[in-house]
């Protein structure tokens, strides 16, 4: 008669089963904390109230590079929001078109001023100081540093002009640095302001940006510049915030990009700006566009590798139809 040896399986079984409780608990406060932070982004989107921006920060909005695009779909924005405007650009013909267009859209119940001003200038001081005077005389309590550029078309850098990558430097960095240093005096004296800093996903949203590089370098350079001065001035009562938009339908995406018109992902300069000023003031990186923070999302599962050749895939076929 053969001797069976005692079976030791389910013994080995009733060791790891209390690994499964442990497991299976921190997988649910995983799965939590995502059903959490998706509860509070759904509220924060669709239900938290836009702040009273007059009455929280002040009667007087500055918005720089707001004669196309964006920037002109904020300055009808806060028009309507009855804030009174300082508006800054580099074409007279257009800003006094603007001013006309919103004096008589609100019935001249709001002041708009104008200052002819080109941040690609290698000498903007003259400008800066205005702003910096108005900024301290005029309760200014909103700043959209919008202005911005990026090259004419797709290159690698050793093939982009010294003049080209010179002027992007200082309209995208140099540009937003001076208006927002002139402002913040004023702010600081009142206790209040919210300064708001375009950025780009170009230097958020995806790990590069090739063939447009010193484009997204700058634009990271002003998301860092944005959540260090969110730190260093709330307690100021400055609410200093990076938005981060994708597309959206403007000439520079025409340029850049190709992109003809709007779409559900790709909004109007005008549905964007009736998202971002809802979210002025709450946080200091936000992307206003709820379909853009879908885009976001998806683009967060995708290994950087692969993102990196699809940009550069896409950046080399820019390249191809306007070679240097």
């Amino acid at each position: 008669m053969i001797k069976k040896e005692p079976n030791n399986m389910p013994y080995a079984c009733n060791e790891q089963l209390p690994w499964i409780p442990l497991i299976s608990t921190i997988g649910f406060l995983i799965l939590l904390g995502y059903f959490i932070s998706l509860i509070i982004w759904f509220s924060n989107t669709f239900f938290r109230p836009p702040k009273y921006l007059r009455k929280h920060y002040g009667s007087w909005a500055i918005v720089t590079g707001c004669t196309d695009g964006i920037g002109r779909a904020f300055a009808r924005k806060l028009a309507r929001e009855g804030l009174n405007l300082i508006l800054v650009s580099r074409s007279p013909d257009k800003l006094e078109q603007l001013s006309t267009e919103l004096r008589l859209a609100t019935n001249n119940r709001i002041l708009v001023h104008i200052l002819v001003l080109d941040f690609s200038d290698k000498d903007v001081s003259g400008g800066v100081r205005e702003i910096e005077e108005m900024a301290w005389n005029l309760d200014v309590g909103v700043l959209i540093n919008n202005v911005g550029i990026t090259y004419p078309a797709a290159r690698f850098f050793h093939e982009v002009d010294e003049e080209v990558w010179t002027k992007i430097v200082r309209v995208n960095v140099k540009g937003t640095l001076r208006v927002t240093r002139a402002v913040l005096p004023g702010m600081v004296r009142r206790g209040r302001g919210a300064v708001v800093n375009i950025g780009s996903g170009a230097a958020i949203v995806v790990p590069s940006h090739p063939l447009f590089t010193i484009y997204a370098a700058t634009k990271a350079f002003v998301d860092q510049l944005s959540r260090s001065l969110h730190v260093e001035y709330k307690h100021h009562g400055i609410d200093v915030q990076c938005q981060v938009p994708l597309y959206i339908a403007t000439k520079m995406a025409s340029k850049v990009a190709s992109i003809e018109s709007s779409s559900v992902f790709v909004p109007s300069p005008e549905d964007y700006a009736e998202a971002a000023v809802r979210h002025i003031g709450y946080d200091s990186r936000c992307m206003p566009y709820w379909p853009h923070l879908v885009q976001w999302f998806f683009a967060r599962l995708v290994p950087d590798s692969l993102l990196d050749s699809w940009r550069l895939s896409l950046g080399l076929k820019r390249r191809a139809k306007t070679p240097p």
